[in-house]
């Protein structure tokens, strides 16, 4: 009986061994004819579109209307930097407006009394004109009545003097004449100047009420408010991040593939997907865009081969991937969440 059971198991294990062969064969066999239309990584991770947000102008920290990881809609006001500075500069920039304005004005009136001034200096020429006109009449005739005797010499003078006079009029008008029409030409320039200057006052006001306004800092997209970085209070500068709006769609992956990868994958090839946190999803998506340069390329210290010190290491490229969320896990998805990518490339 024990030499029946011992051969009984002699005959079986065989059997079991070659079984366990025939199975690992065939799982090595479809995993490879698997491999020669598929590419894999599990350098994966799911990104999005993260806005940092970030104050356009100092000032002291007001208001804080967000509540750190909660969500936001786009236009909705975070923060509120104390304004009152810049409201008195809107105020100054308004007066410096009314004044350039109220400028324009009197240099228009000037330009009106130039013109007036003009005018009569013009009819003070043509006045000087017909006495001189007059005199030179009346000293021709004196002149022939004193060949005749038919005057006395002091008669003859003062119509002499008379001419003299209006002679000497005429030249005083006509050069009061010209400093009247320069004085109108520069009041008339003067008019392209004022207005110029209004011109920049209003562009000073548009710019103060544009900086006023950069104290109301909104959402520039609708997600989940995080990554605080301010407190009530806080004096903070042009440029400093305040808080990062995580847009709560349009989630993808970004795949790190190796470079001897990618020979056989195309934009437009189906993928599927699986993430860590939900690996019972089955999740869908399609190859989208590729990286213009490997990842080590785009790093803050690239390598440098020409150091003497090189080394062949193979290179990943970053593969962006749009997948087909299910709806109840679209809102669960965050940036930097673990995947594993598989491409179908034939």
């Amino acid at each position: 009986m024990s030499n029946s059971k011992t051969n009984m198991r002699k005959q079986i294990l065989p059997i079991i061994l070659l079984l366990i062969v025939l199975a690992g064969a065939g799982y090595g066999i479809k995993e490879y004819i698997y491999s020669l239309s598929h590419e894999s990584t599990d350098d994966a991770q799911v990104d999005g579109d993260i806005s940092p947000v970030s104050a356009r102008v100092s000032g002291y920290i007001d208001q804080i209307r967000f509540v750190e990881n909660h969500p936001v809609s786009k236009g909705d006001t975070l923060v509120k930097i104390d304004d009152r500075d810049l409201a008195l500069r809107v105020l100054q920039a308004e007066a410096a407006l009314e004044n350039a304005i109220a400028n324009v004005s009197v240099v228009k009136a000037n330009v009106t009394t130039s013109e007036a001034s003009v005018k009569a200096a013009q009819g003070n020429v043509d006045n000087a004109k017909v006495r001189l006109w007059k005199s030179t009449q009346d000293f021709d005739r004196y002149d022939k009545l004193l060949a005749d005797k038919s005057i006395t010499q002091a008669q003859y003078d003062a119509a002499k003097a008379e001419k003299l006079s209006a002679e000497t009029s005429v030249s005083t008008a006509e050069k009061q004449l010209e400093a009247s029409r320069a004085q109108l030409v520069a009041a008339q320039q003067q008019i392209a100047v004022a207005e110029s200057q209004v011109k920049a006052r209003e562009a000073d006001l548009s710019t103060a009420k544009l900086q006023l306004s950069y104290t109301i800092i909104t959402s520039p997209a609708t997600g989940i408010a995080s990554k605080k970085n301010i407190q009530l209070g806080q004096l903070v500068q042009p440029g400093q991040v305040l808080l990062s709006v995580v847009t709560d769609s349009n989630a993808y992956i970004v795949a790190n593939f190796k470079e001897t990868q990618l020979e056989k994958m195309t934009v437009g090839q189906p993928v599927e997907v699986k993430i860590d946190a939900f690996p019972e999803e089955k999740i869908t998506g399609t190859v989208y865009t590729f990286s213009a340069a490997t990842g080590a390329r785009f790093s803050l210290l690239p390598p440098d081969n020409a150091t003497g010190n090189f080394v062949k290491v193979i290179q990943r490229v970053p593969v962006k991937i749009a997948m087909q969320v299910p709806k109840e896990i679209a809102t669960k998805l965050r940036p930097g969440m673990s995947a594993k990518v598989t491409v179908q490339i034939k």
